[in-house]
């Protein structure tokens, strides 16, 4: 049976924020998706590949909500087993998303609202970012303030496919990647506010989130627009149909 920690005061209080914001980033990722299935714009014939991607993506999803769960019902020990299935699971993500990523371009796919190259960019260091947050949180997986805090941050940058989804992308363009962007950050700056209404301080693993999450915006800008940038770009997609589309090109808007 796993062990049961019980606690008071603040540290009951965290418990209970954590696990809420995890069901809460759930639901964005769950409503961004509907919404789309609802709407005829994604369906259930997409290739196997795409499928695979969901299974992985929305797997480490419930496992997020569940280990929040854990904590909060005072199951330490399970919680602690259970993380080295959730480290694999997060190495695994980063292999299938990126493939995914690539493919999708490729074969000429992204969406309409982000040039190709972004869109690329985009995808690749959510991934790298994500991992390396994850990577810093089991790191850090006996100083549960900051483990906790890491892993957070991590999953909000993964909100923003459920993010992209409910807003109005279309008229966001040029700033898409911008708007989804300030969408998920509402997430580690709604932490902050907690920390300082429980504790009135704010924890230093958030800033480290969020200066990583900020980094990660703002490579995707720079790289983008610079010879590096172009060269991977021409590498991804070389004997491929992307090839022949300009990189930093918004694709023409789909018929309605």
């Amino acid at each position: 049976m796993a062990t049961r920690v019980r606690t008071g005061g603040v540290v009951d209080s965290d418990h209970r924020f954590f696990f809420v914001m995890a069901i809460i980033m759930a639901l964005t990722l769950v409503s961004g998706f509907s919404v789309q299935l609802a709407a005829g714009r994604s369906s259930f014939h997409s290739p196997l590949l795409v499928h695979v991607h969901a299974f992985v993506f929305f797997g480490w999803t419930v496992f997020y909500v569940l280990q929040n769960g854990l904590i909060a019902n005072g199951s330490v020990a399970l919680h602690r087993r259970l993380g080295w299935v959730g480290a694999f699971w997060a190495a695994t993500m980063i292999v299938v998303g990126s493939t995914t990523a690539i493919v999708m371009v490729r074969r000429g796919a992204a969406p309409f609202f982000f040039t190709p190259l972004g869109f690329l960019l985009m995808d690749c260091l959510t991934l790298l970012t994500f991992g390396g947050l994850t990577a810093a949180a089991i790191r850090m997986r006996r100083r549960t303030d900051w483990h906790r805090r890491l892993m957070y941050c991590g999953m909000a940058l993964l909100t923003g496919p459920g993010w992209g989804r409910l807003l109005p992308m279309p008229f966001m363009i040029p700033w898409a990647d911008w708007g989804v962007f300030a969408a998920f950050m509402i997430f580690p700056l709604v932490g902050v506010v907690a920390d300082l209404r429980r504790t009135g301080r704010v924890h230093p693993a958030w800033w480290v989130g969020i200066g990583a999450l900020v980094c990660f915006q703002l490579l995707i800008g720079l790289v983008a627009n610079s010879p590096l940038g172009l060269a991977l770009y021409d590498m991804a997609m070389a004997g491929s149909p992307g090839a022949v589309i300009a990189p930093l090109a918004y694709p023409p808007l789909p018929p309605l």
